[in-house]
């Protein structure tokens, strides 16, 4: 099983000046960290409007950063928003290929909706429409970057002409593609798409196992992949503290996983927020003592054996990756790296041992499934040569205008657009336009 770090950039209030600078150069220090250490992923969010439950509104920003300061860690994004109103699919496409090219291709693309008033309303993405726009936007996406030129797109929520979507990513056709998934159903849609499960539910074996039976099932019996390569992966997200006194990892890292808990409740759930002034954190001091207990979720936090039972459950019942939500609440840098060492020097050494046989074992089993599935996969039509519209520079249209209305030709406003008039003239005098239309 593999093991990553997870981030929403949590800030409680009240915020002091330098605050939002030290919880971002903290978070790189410790991904800087856990890649020394050997852990697998490092999974930054996108949230737009959270305030304090999540200050992670461009995480490209954070994961370029991380790509220069690591060498081998994978880079998630956990997840980008992919509805257009959020993100236009271009774009997308561009910073994914980007990423993976200033990171040497460790990019791992995870897609989402998000469920938040605060970030749908604000962006105006219907919540009766998010589900469709996810799927179109992801689709679509997976076409630019795997295909030469794009061909151009009609959608429902979308459209745009024929491009050749640059750069490319390292990983061809495209990074591994995942989705934030909060229910079973979700789960079982990412099976269908061929896509990896992103799972942000605190459950525990038992009913990870299901998810799993649930997932691989449907996987191999009904997979029609959305992009062009499937990625059949359970990524799941559990708490983090461990120390060799068990009460001592409870006090570091209890208090700021409820927190993590609470402030996700109060943006999804049940609270009431005005921008700006809201205080979750506040609030969450004055429930902490009637809230119920978050149970399994909690089975990340104690001593290196606990810890290690807890993921051996895990990676039992099937569990590709296990997350780690370390970074909650007020819990402090020093203590989330400590915990991180202790981790990486007393329990990750045996699952690491035990990696590269289950890896096997996997491709193995799934080779026969993903033949399949990609043969069910209906491919985008690419366009013949002759099929590719021109585009006409804007200064050259201007120009066959005014010729066309025998008027003379505007003056350039700028030097710039006078030296393509000059050069476009020479072209015509040198007979290269037939030449440039080939």
């Amino acid at each position: 099983m593999k093991f990553g770090i997870f981030y929403e950039h949590q800030l409680p209030r009240p915020w002091q000046e330098g605050a939002e600078l030290k919880l971002f150069q903290d978070a790189l220090d410790q991904v800087e960290l856990a890649d020394r250490l050997g852990i697998d992923h490092a999974w930054e969010v996108e949230h737009h409007f959270l305030e304090e439950y999540s200050h992670s509104s461009a995480p490209e920003v954070f994961l370029a950063a991380c790509s220069q300061r690591t060498k081998n860690i994978r880079l998630g994004h956990g997840i980008t928003l992919m509805p257009p109103n959020y993100n236009h699919p271009a774009r997308v496409a561009e910073r994914i290929a980007t990423l993976d090219l200033v990171s040497k291709g460790r990019v791992e693309w995870g897609t989402g909706e998000s469920s938040a008033l605060l970030e749908l309303g604000g962006y105006r993405v219907p919540v009766d429409q998010k589900r469709d726009q996810w799927r179109e936007a992801v689709e679509q996406c997976a076409n630019m970057m795997a295909m030469d030129p794009y061909p151009g797109f009609e959608g429902k929520y979308f459209s745009m002409p024929c491009r050749n979507i640059v750069p490319k990513p390292v990983q061809r056709p495209h990074p591994p593609l995942w989705v934030a998934c909060s229910n079973r159903e979700t789960i079982k849609l990412a099976a269908k798409l061929g896509i990896g499960a992103l799972t942000f539910a605190f459950v525990d074996p038992s009913e990870a196992k299901q998810w799993v039976d649930d997932y691989y099932r449907i996987f191999k019996e009904e997979c029609v992949p959305v992009g062009h390569a499937v990625n059949p992966n359970i990524a799941m997200v559990s708490s983090f503290s461990v120390h060799h006194d068990v009460e001592e990892a409870r006090r570091r890292g209890q208090d700021g996983f409820r927190f993590f808990t609470y402030a996700l409740g109060h943006h999804y759930g049940f609270g009431i927020h005005k921008p700006g002034r809201t205080n979750i954190w506040e609030a969450f001091e004055k429930a902490r003592q009637s809230m119920p207990a978050v149970g399994s979720g909690e089975g990340g936090i104690g001593t290196p054996d606990q810890l290690r039972a807890h993921l051996r459950k895990f990676e039992e019942v099937g569990v590709d990756q296990v997350s780690f939500i370390q970074q909650g609440g007020r819990n402090k840098h020093e203590h989330i790296c400590q915990a991180l060492e202790l981790f990486a020097n007393e329990v990750m050494p045996e699952f690491k041992e035990r990696q590269a046989e289950r890896d096997r074992k996997k491709r193995e089993e799934l080779a026969p499934f993903i033949e399949k599935a990609m043969a069910r996969k209906q491919y985008m039509k690419p366009l013949a040569d002759s099929e590719i519209p021109p585009v006409v520079a804007l200064g050259r249209q201007i120009a066959e205008q005014a010729a066309a209305k025998g008027e003379p030709l505007p003056q350039a406003p700028t030097a710039r657009a006078r030296y393509f008039e000059q050069m476009r003239r020479e072209m015509a005098e040198k007979n290269l336009e037939t030449a440039e239309k080939k």
